[in-house]
């Protein structure tokens, strides 16, 4: 069920907005809703935290599972001035809100200069043949510590 209002993408835009004018990052804000109400927010701070991982969708879920003392956004919306990133579409999916909802078009980013698609593209190649290679060691000892996980009987599962 799609329960967007509009007063939330506006601030989520507007943040964008005053977060150019700062200086502090990149044209993108997010904000963090549960029961109608603003439980965090979130501009990107790339540049000025130094963190490649600041984007404005990451900075509002770790504000918002701080605020909730959780580690899931159960009966959270996210709304964020543009398409989130594969980073932050990872993450959002991790956080399991109930919805997300987008101004910007991950099209209209990568014309601004902001284009993930070739991420997208790497994702699909084999590790080892991506243009940052990835190369697999010591499998058999990494599995025993998922058989240690699974034998775990006071974990927390997510």
């Amino acid at each position: 069920m799609d329960r967007f209002d509009k007063r939330f993408m506006i601030e989520a835009i507007n943040m964008a907005k005053e977060n150019i004018r700062s200086g502090k990052g990149g044209p993108f804000g997010a904000i963090v809703v549960k029961n109608g109400e603003i439980i965090a927010k979130g501009a990107n701070h790339v540049t000025s935290d130094n963190d490649p991982t600041a984007h404005a969708e990451m900075v509002a879920i770790r504000e918002a599972c701080k605020v909730l003392g959780d580690f899931q956004l159960t009966d959270c919306e996210i709304y964020t001035s543009c398409e989130p990133c594969p980073m932050c579409l990872g993450a959002i999916y991790w956080a399991r809100p109930d919805r997300f909802y987008y101004a910007g078009s991950k099209q209209d980013a990568a014309k601004a200069g902001f284009d993930d698609s070739f991420i997208y593209q790497e994702i699909n190649k084999n590790p080892d043949q991506r243009s940052i290679p990835g190369f697999q060691h010591l499998q058999q000892e990494a599995v025993k510590v998922f058989q240690i996980w699974l034998e775990n009987e006071n974990k927390t599962e997510y």
